[in-house]
């Protein structure tokens, strides 16, 4: 059975640079209301870039809601109506200094849907050529590289701890060794 919600009514509470937080009125499949809070956000998109030996680049920065530097894959915010392939290869090169030859999709996933309607898209990137990063304003990250299984061990004894990041070590994996 399909348990559908009706908006009833929809107020917006907060509008920043990033997210927008609504307070919605909702019908519910029993005809009972009640009230959702929702984060809007445009979503983001990840990259696992894995060399021709089997190395993953990931990169280490603060990450202020959570007080602390987390590693994770290279990543950033779609703009409105961006593609998010076009993101990827644009956040790739901006965060690593990397471009690759190969882009793998490995899907799409609600990090929070529970309270949030933003949407993640994961790639795969192959066939790596170096670059030059050039980060955003205020941008402040470290590359760093690491065998593809130690990532993989990382993200199973949750040394990594960012869920972007977890599901597309282990996504990618599985497609590098042919499981799909």
């Amino acid at each position: 059975m399909d348990y559908v919600e009706t908006t009833v009514k929809s107020d917006l509470v907060y509008e920043g640079r990033i997210l927008k937080v609504k307070s919605d009125t909702v019908k519910l499949y029993n005809g009972a209301l009640a009230g959702r809070e929702v984060v809007e956000h445009n979503g983001g998109v990840g990259i696992v870039p894995v060399d021709d030996d089997g190395n993953v680049y990931l990169v280490r920065q603060f990450r202020y809601p959570a007080g602390k530097s987390l590693l994770e894959i290279p990543a950033g915010k779609l703009e409105r109506g961006e593609d998010p392939f076009e993101c990827a290869v644009r956040e790739l090169s901006e965060e690593t200094g990397f471009t690759a030859d190969e882009y793998t999709d490995l899907g799409r996933f609600y990090p929070s849907p529970g309270y949030c309607q933003e949407v993640l898209y994961i790639y795969l990137a192959r066939g790596l050529k170096p670059g030059k990063m050039h980060l955003d304003e205020n941008e402040y990250l470290d590359v760093l590289k690491y065998p593809l299984d130690e990532a993989v061990q990382m993200a199973m004894d949750n040394r990594l701890c960012d869920a972007k990041t977890i599901i597309g070590i282990l996504k990618a994996k599985q497609i590098i060794n042919g499981k799909s």
